[in-house]
């Protein structure tokens, strides 16, 4: 976690945290009213994983941003505010994005690019599509996409929590991807952290039967948290469970972590957890 988030989180102290409502139906009122078999389906009211930071981009980036967004950045009609998609957004066509019938890996929170590109570098044949809510962090995927010489990438600059169920059709992913989210590290503001009930409900509607969602965070109480929501949800699997306990675990001996994916490439985030004494832990759930 980066000294950057740790503020953002701070700053939130003092403050009345703005919620979403964003209704399944009117007559709705709890998540619990999440269909997952719609393609329409919603959450209802949560709170936003993330805090606004500064959109301003430097000179050199909005140069690489005039030139080349509007080859890797995917315009969606957007509702209020910078990052939410309007509600009657049309659900994607990847045939359209990328001119081809290929598999597609999502990635949620691609911060400055690093894994991402490098999967789309690595693997040609597949596409990739990435959700960011920080235009810098889009930029410079922008700008690394375009050194990179890919074509197979595209972002989206939205929330994904809110966003997902609109954009995405219903078991259209193999893959999605969720690392390092923002920790939420405080007790009383981790309703805000993004890997909850909810969510994974709406990452099991886009996933295909045997599809996998990856996770890693390098804050343990989250780890714990990941693993009881995976383990909790009637749509998913974990490989991992019973392997891997922990000794700070508050179930001991459960376990429930996996080994390092050889596909989520060391970055430089990543590399100052490890610097700082952090540990990192993997989670993998399977569709079921």
């Amino acid at each position: 976690m980066s000294e950057q988030m740790m503020a953002n989180e701070d700053a939130v102290d003092g403050i009345e945290v703005e919620e979403d409502v964003l209704a399944v139906d009117e007559s709705s009122d709890s998540a619990e009213g999440f269909d997952l078999s719609s393609p329409e389906g919603r959450y209802m009211a949560r709170s936003k994983s993330f805090v606004s930071r500064a959109r301003q981009l430097s000179d050199s980036l909005q140069h690489t941003w005039d030139a080349h967004a509007k080859e890797f950045v995917v315009e969606v009609p957007m509702g209020a505010g910078y990052t939410a998609v309007a509600e009657d957004a049309k659900p994607l066509s990847f045939k359209r994005l990328f001119n081809r019938d290929s598999v597609v890996r999502l990635e949620i929170g691609t911060g400055n690019g690093e894994q991402i590109v490098s999967a789309a570098v690595s693997h040609p044949d597949r596409d990739y599509i990435g959700f960011e809510v920080y235009r810098p962090g889009v930029a410079q995927t922008v700008s690394k996409a375009v050194k990179a010489r890919v074509g197979n990438l595209r972002i989206i600059e939205a929330d994904a929590a809110q966003a997902l169920p609109i954009l995405f059709p219903e078991a259209c992913l193999d893959e999605v991807w969720t690392f390092f989210p923002d920790p939420w590290r405080k007790t009383k503001h981790h309703k805000r952290r993004l890997v909850q009930a909810g969510f994974a409900q709406a990452v099991a509607r886009v996933l295909r039967p045997g599809g996998v969602w990856r996770l890693a965070t390098d804050w343990s109480d989250y780890a714990f948290q990941m693993r009881d929501v995976i383990e909790d949800s009637p749509y998913f699997e974990n490989p991992y469970a019973g392997v891997n306990p922990h000794e700070d675990d508050p179930a001991p001996g459960r376990g429930g972590f996996a080994t390092r994916w050889e596909g989520r490439v060391m970055t430089k985030f990543e590399r100052r957890a490890l610097d700082a004494g952090r540990e990192v832990f993997d989670l993998v759930a399977q569709r079921l």
